[in-house]
């Protein structure tokens, strides 16, 4: 995966435009491009798996937030702000986070590689739910679709990704990066 030398920077950046897709939201039920999802779904998903993540390997516990099921905006803009607080903090570069799947990584190196990475991919579903703009960094979409090409069995078997899509040879590194994570990317919500 393309991990950034500058993991709070890329965090912040890529946090800001899904926090922008979060507040923009206006139907929290609306059906997402992940199966059985709905928009409220995909900021759950987010705002959940980090915090197991991070104490399953360190010891760092993110506070709690708001819940996602009363207060999706909310939760959201709690569990953002608290993973940018902990990257911008010095203290975390010297944090190491041990794994079974992954050995051991600096956490800020971790954050940066499997969540925040994990934000930009789920922007485009909360966006294409909610009729927003969907369009990705192509330089970054480029980036990961290079580092995860070459994991395509191991990131297949953790069952977090979907099948491949076929996509024609010429579409554009968005649309490729989004068939290979499961997305179709002609999806649309059904009316």
């Amino acid at each position: 995966m393309a991990v950034s030398d500058r993991p709070a920077e890329r965090h912040r950046e890529i946090g800001r435009v899904f926090t922008d897709r979060v507040r923009g939201t206006r139907s929290w039920d609306a059906p997402c491009p992940v199966a059985g999802w709905t928009a409220r779904d995909v900021v759950r998903h987010l705002v959940e798996w980090l915090p197991s993540f991070l104490a399953g390997g360190s010891s760092v516990r993110l506070p709690a937030v708001p819940s996602v099921d009363d207060d999706p905006i909310g939760a959201w803009q709690a569990h953002v702000d608290a993973v940018q607080a902990l990257l911008d903090d010095p203290a975390t570069a010297e944090l190491t986070l041990s794994n079974r799947h992954i050995g051991q990584l600096p956490l800020d190196r971790a954050i940066d590689q499997f969540y925040t990475s994990d934000v930009f991919m789920h922007t485009w579903d909360l966006a294409r739910a909610t009729g927003q703009d969907d369009r990705l960094d192509p330089e970054f979409c480029a980036l990961l679709l290079a580092g995860m090409e070459p994991l395509e069995d191991v990131i297949r078997s953790s069952g977090q990704y979907g099948p491949r899509v076929p996509v024609k040879d010429d579409a554009d590194t968005q649309a490729k990066l989004l068939a290979f994570i499961g997305r179709d990317p002609q999806w649309t919500p059904a009316n």
